[in-house]
């Protein structure tokens, strides 16, 4: 019972959010996330071994600073769901900005490789504009939340536009005949899945645990390779999301060599804008050779 009334807190809260002002919107994000840095937490240690891995050229004190920075960007992006969730077309339209190097109207089979900014939620706004103008429909994979009644909602609030969230575990056939057809096909692949279909590539000079799906859909499907990246814009107000030209020569032979590629791209992104990154996600939590877990 406790539960079911937390779950239906939550939406009545998501339903509040939505209804603010956009900018006031943003200041309670930032305040949220100035609070998180002062609980002492699991994830609160995770950003701070991350950080301290991936900058080892940082002192403490930077460290620090960039932890607290990454924090009030993140509490901003946890209430900013409540209009990429709930929120209207205008609502996404006026918070999220589409730049593509190529044409989206082309159906050409293509993989946006997507990562994992503060702004990742933005991409639906793909499906919000697809009718407007002329966009095929987005899919991509979807990680299961442990709770089931969010995992429900949120797949149905991100395919409210026509999108199509399709389950990771097993469908990747599915996931294939969207390519074929020219769906838009958003694949984040910066995050720790399990060892299986993955290998262990440089990321930041340490070695990673990363999916090779990327490389080999694109294998299969003859699919384009396109970067989609998602930050804030530089007057902090919303979003852009940059869609590139096609990676040349990708995929290569080796679906490893390809891997390893994308995450150097992924590492010269992240260094561009540090803070925006999804540090409290446990990165390197699968070490090779039986190495210790770093958290």
């Amino acid at each position: 019972m406790f539960k079911k009334l937390a779950n239906y807190l939550s939406i009545a809260v998501l339903r509040i959010l939505v209804a603010l002002p956009y900018k006031a919107l943003v200041r309670f994000g930032y305040g949220l996330g100035s609070l998180m840095t002062l609980i002492p937490s699991e994830r609160n240690r995770v950003v701070q071994t991350n950080l301290t891995l991936c900058f080892p050229e940082l002192n403490a004190q930077k460290i620090n600073g960039l932890r607290k920075l990454h924090w009030r960007l993140l509490g901003r992006s946890l209430v900013e769901k409540s209009i990429i969730w709930l929120g209207t077309k205008k609502q996404l339209a006026q918070m999220i900005e589409v730049q593509s190097e190529v044409d989206l109207s082309d159906r050409q089979p293509r993989i946006l490789v997507n990562m994992h900014f503060v702004g990742i939620e933005g991409s639906i706004i793909l499906s919000a504009l697809a009718q407007e103008k002329g966009w095929p429909r987005t899919s991509g994979f979807f990680q299961r939340m442990k709770n089931p009644f969010f995992n429900k909602k949120i797949i149905a609030w991100r395919n409210r536009f026509g999108g199509n969230s399709i389950d990771r575990q097993g469908n990747t056939i599915a996931l294939i005949r969207e390519i074929r057809k020219g769906s838009f096909i958003i694949i984040a692949p910066d995050i720790d899945l399990g060892l299986k279909d993955s290998t262990f590539v440089p990321f930041f000079n340490i070695q990673t645990n990363t999916i090779t799906a990327v490389s080999r859909l694109a294998k299969i499907t003859g699919a384009q390779v396109c970067m989609m990246i998602t930050t804030l814009k530089p007057n902090g107000l919303g979003y852009i999301c940059n869609i590139s030209r096609p990676l040349e020569n990708f995929p290569s032979d080796d679906p490893v060599v390809d891997t390893a590629r994308l995450n150097q791209i992924f590492e010269a992104e992240i260094r561009l804008r540090p803070a925006e990154y999804y540090w409290v996600h446990k990165r390197f939590k699968n070490r090779p050779s039986n190495e210790a877990s770093p958290y």
